[in-house]
């Protein structure tokens, strides 16, 4: 039994705090957060303590640590587990800047404890089927790539001002999942955005609708496109073409239902919001995570996928500003 100490109570930190509650090879022993009165309705919920960093860090009978608090505090506390000797798993990213994300990779690889990453999406299911399926050469050579993930609206101003912008906050996830499905670095980025969702994301300085183009070395394609509006429901996609056919993994909808009629045929709409599309891949990161502990084998998606995520980040907000390719 591992018992964890989780900071943050937000959003992410109740689904993350509920799986590992209902883990039979974890507990939630401490929750940190800065708000008082979350951690206190959060640990009560899940028969757990309100702790401080400090002790919470220096109890011998934490065995591992989970970082879902705001993304400045992240670098700072991954090396403080690290120091601690204590097993992390952080939510994207590790920082905003790459270089005090490397800083912070760099503390916790020289320490030699298992850092994992929360792209959660490696762990979906169909997104893992179509991953597999890809390395067994079903399509033969990948050729192209295409990554749709559309929000189903904007999220608050207060937060796009705070997020780091959309190319390092919403798209950072498409980012590593083309980085997994292509098998290759992409050696150039070319990027288009704008502001057509809210124009008032766009008086703060960043975008709410971006297409972006990657390439290999190889020649192989990847798009991914970006929208924090549809009104249909959270839209999550991929589809692989290759030599010999092609993959995808569409939609995952609120129900089977569907209505056929002299108009036409109507299916239910996609799941609303990422809580409720990814909550399967949650549960299965964490089972990933404490295998890993438990086998003393690196995770699967650790610190290193997290800096290359953002460096792909990077050279789109770069390409997007100048109009022109960036090569890698």
């Amino acid at each position: 039994m591992i018992s964890f100490c989780q900071f943050g109570a937000g959003r992410i930190g109740q689904i993350h705090a509920g799986n590992i509650a209902l883990h039979p090879k974890a507990r939630l022993k401490t929750v940190v957060d800065v708000n008082p009165q979350a951690a206190k309705a959060l640990a009560e919920r899940h028969g757990a303590a309100v702790g401080d960093a400090g002790t919470a860090l220096a109890d011998p009978d934490v065995g591992a640590v989970l970082i879902a608090s705001s993304t400045d505090t992240h670098a700072a506390l991954v090396e403080a587990a690290a120091l601690a000797k204590k097993p992390v798993f952080c939510e994207k990213p590790l920082d905003l800047d790459r270089k005090r994300a490397q800083a912070c990779l760099d503390v916790a690889t020289k320490v030699g404890i298992p850092l994992m990453l929360g792209f959660n999406r490696r762990f979906d299911p169909n997104f893992s089927k179509l991953h597999k399926q890809l390395r067994d050469d079903r399509i033969g050579r990948l050729e192209m790539l295409t990554i749709t993930s559309r929000d189903p609206g904007p999220p608050p101003l207060d937060y796009v001002k705070l997020s780091g912008g959309l190319f390092r906050d919403m798209m950072i996830h498409d980012f590593d999942m083309a980085r997994w499905l292509l098998g290759e670095e992409p050696v150039q980025v070319m990027a288009a955005a704008s502001a057509l969702v809210d124009s008032a994301i766009g008086g703060v300085g960043d975008v709410d609708t971006a297409v972006v183009t990657l390439k290999t070395a190889a020649g192989t394609l990847c798009q991914i496109t970006n929208s924090r509006r549809a009104t249909y429901g959270y839209d999550q996609r991929i589809e692989a073409l290759g030599s010999k056919g092609m993959l995808r993994a569409n939609n995952v909808l609120e129900s089977t239902l569907e209505f056929s009629g002299e108009a036409g045929v109507v299916t239910e709409k996609p799941l609303h919001f990422f809580l409720e599309r990814y909550a399967a891949a949650y549960r299965h990161e964490l089972d990933h995570f404490i295998e890993a502990i438990e086998s003393r084998k690196p995770p699967m998606v650790g610190g290193v996928d997290g800096v290359r995520a953002l460096v792909l980040a990077e050279a789109a907000l770069e390409s997007s500003k100048t109009g022109r390719a960036v090569d890698l």
